[in-house]
């Protein structure tokens, strides 16, 4: 038997070899397919699922955890014969949080998917068109909407039970039958005609009509938009239905016989036939679109057809949308419109709110590629850039609030520690906000987004002291961030509220800045963190019942399991509580158990876990260090800023030896960074 008759086709699928299934079936399979490949995830302190189909690949999605559920759970129910079968996906958000990145994403995935044999979709042409006398030069026709050839099996014949039986011949069991026919769709408008005019030409000999069919893969073009299409709203004048679901061929008219043919219509010619056949269709900005457009996509998503002039070609596609909240409100004014949003899925997408996730957002942003300056010379990335980028955008995204902070907020929506506050609070917080009726007001709605951090990145890379450093240094990205909100948030009680969001994030920098010049004065790259666990070991054993006199506690390390003695010193213990503002012995002891309590949770099930994202401990550690180590913070400022003698000469060049070989840093990030440690600037 030939590999690309419709019976050899039919005979793979029943075997398994091949797939015949909607593009439902098909996506939920994608995502869905390897257990392995669900997780379960703490978001903002509350549970939910993580598909980790979505977190493969070098710019994979970060985040987007809510959206990703609502997605899945649209297609899963689709699969399953729900209502989503006949609605549209719709991402609603702010510019530049990441609507069009996921869709472009689930896409590239789906194409991926798809192009593996075991997933290959296949299609059917007519072929010797020239027999029939009727198509002039037109020798092949295939399907326009890259119908399955299981769907030309079931619609042979005009009586169901030829058909079934024919299946049967070919070795279907009932239980395929039936799955089969759950599937069931008519043939499209022109392929009907023309296999009613083969029957005529061949007398009903399905075997001599069998000959004008051959079966052949699906096209998968990103280029092309088969498979995979983007649909993207143009201006009221350019824009046509035409774009959408094709026109009257006047090629065609030419060459065919008959007036009354529907194969007169050049459906490719639209972007919606493309990704008929088990496609996924990306209408991009939909409610800018003029309303004739609008009212295509609403017969289009209910119907899951394209109809021209009465006739009719049934589809399989997901439809994806996205709009921008402003567009949408806007749309929502015209009450007469209201249709469409009935017949959509809407998904409000906040920005991203956790900030260690942004950090590698941020990463995104300042690109892959080896940075070079305008004279070719390699650029250097200061190693506190990423973090300081990432909070001061992150900081932009969290709402006001009476019962947190923004700096609280972020931590918590992060998973950390915020001193007293618990998750129990930052989910309260957003349950509030998410109840408001006016969606920019939702947790995460506001703020900074990607593409504004993507300017603020480009402003700095054209900075004079950036190309003459050759070194992209972290104390510039917050003249460039300013720059960005000046010239393009339009709000101006927003604006006043990201300027005062980036005084919190300079207060971080100074922190991270402060470990830094600890870690290069102590020549160790992880000095603070060894100190803060010191502190937090100091805690958990200064009650233990194995502390002799000489006041050494042995316990076994997690990370390395072995046994490790420590000398526990009541005086760095109370230093570092005194700097955390826990005057009285109730204080300091509900601190302590609060520490012992975090420390029994997540060393647990995280062993390498090192307190060091709890930032007002890290700065009381490293006060408290700071002072008995170097005889204060200010002698040490003193010694770095006044190099006129030899001794703190050797000093300063000491430091910059260790933040240059092993903290990361460059010569001019680090005489920058020492710079500004001897300044007041921003200082908590």
């Amino acid at each position: 038997m030939e590999k690309n008759t419709l019976s050899f086709h039919i005979q793979k699928v029943i075997n398994g070899e091949r797939k015949f299934e909607n593009v439902f079936q098909s996506v939920t399979r994608m995502i869905l397919g390897d257990p392995s490949k669900i997780a379960k995830v703490i978001v903002n302190g509350r549970s939910t699922y993580d598909f980790l189909v979505f977190r493969e690949g070098k710019k994979h999605l970060v985040g987007m955890f809510d959206e990703i559920n609502s997605l899945v759970s649209f297609v899963k129910d689709a699969a399953e014969g729900g209502s989503s079968a006949e609605m549209a996906f719709v991402l609603i958000g702010e510019p530049g949080n990441g609507k069009t990145f996921f869709i472009d994403f689930l896409m590239h995935l789906y194409r991926n998917f798809i192009v593996l044999p075991e997933n290959r979709r296949y299609t059917f042409k007519f072929k010797n068109m020239d027999k029939l006398g009727r198509y002039g030069k037109i020798t092949e026709i295939e399907s326009q909407t890259y119908e399955d050839p299981m769907i030309l099996a079931m619609n042979l014949y005009e009586d169901r039970s030829k058909n079934i039986e024919f299946l049967e011949k070919l070795g279907a069991k009932e239980t395929d039958i039936t799955k089969f026919y759950k599937l069931y769709r008519p043939l499209g408008a022109c392929t009907y005609y023309i296999w009613n005019q083969i029957r005529e030409h061949c007398d009903g000999d399905i075997e001599k009509m069998l000959e004008f069919v051959e079966v052949f893969p699906v096209p998968i073009s990103e280029s092309r938009g088969t498979l995979t299409g983007k649909f993207t709203a143009k201006d009221k004048i350019t824009s046509s239905a035409v774009d959408l679901i094709g026109e009257e061929s006047i090629t065609r008219l030419l060459n065919l016989s008959d007036t009354d043919n529907p194969y007169r219509f050049d459906l490719r010619r639209g972007a919606l036939a493309r990704v008929a056949g088990g496609g996924i269709h990306f209408a991009d900005e939909i409610f800018k679109n003029k309303k004739d457009l609008i009212q295509v996509y609403l017969g289009v998503i209910q119907n899951r057809t394209i109809e021209i002039e009465g006739f009719k070609w049934p589809l399989d596609t997901l439809i994806l949308a996205t709009s921008n909240n402003s567009e949408f409100a806007r749309f929502l004014e015209e009450r007469e419109q209201a249709p469409i949003v009935d017949r959509c899925r809407l998904c409000y997408m906040s920005h991203n709110t956790n900030y260690k996730l942004q950090l590698e957002l941020t990463r995104y942003a300042i690109g892959s590629w080896e940075k070079t300056t305008f004279a070719g010379e390699n650029l250097h990335i200061d190693p506190n850039l990423v973090y300081t980028a990432s909070v001061a955008v992150v900081l932009t995204r969290m709402p006001k609030s009476d019962k947190l902070t923004p700096i609280e907020m972020m931590k918590l929506a992060a998973g950390e520690v915020a001193g007293e506050k618990s998750l129990k609070t930052l989910s309260e917080v957003i349950n509030e906000l998410n109840a408001d009726p006016d969606i920019t007001k939702r947790f995460g709605q506001k703020g900074l987004g990607h593409r504004n951090l993507g300017r603020a990145i480009q402003i700095l890379l054209e900075r004079t002291e950036t190309q003459e450093g050759k070194c992209m240094y972290s104390g510039d990205i917050f003249p460039a961030l300013e720059t960005v909100i000046l010239d393009y948030v339009q709000d101006p009680n927003d604006k006043i509220k990201y300027f005062n969001d980036l005084k919190l994030a300079k207060q971080l920098y100074r922190q991270n800045v402060l470990t830094s010049i600890f870690n290069a004065y102590m020549n160790e790259p992880d000095a603070i963190e060894r100190d803060v666990m010191n502190y937090v070991n100091m805690v958990i054993g200064i009650d233990a019942k194995n502390l002799g006199p000489d006041r050494i506690w042995t316990y076994r390390d997690p990370r390395t399991g072995k046994l490790v003695s420590l000398k526990i010193d009541e005086s760095f213990i109370n230093s570092v509580e005194e700097r955390l503002g826990l005057k009285t012995k109730e204080q300091k002891q509900s601190f302590r158990t609060t520490i012992i309590k975090i420390y029994g949770q997540r060393v647990v099930k995280e062993p390498s876990y090192n307190f060091m994202d709890n930032a007002e401990l890290v700065k009381a550690v490293t006060d408290v260090r700071l002072k008995s180590d170097i005889s204060g913070a200010g002698s040490l400022v003193g010694a770095l800023s006044n190099r006129t003698n030899e001794e703190n000469q050797k000093l300063y060049n000491r430091m910059i030896n260790t933040m240059i070989n092993k903290l990361g840093y460059c010569k001019t990030c680090a005489e920058k960074t020492i710079e500004y440690f001897c300044t007041q600037e921003d200082a908590a």
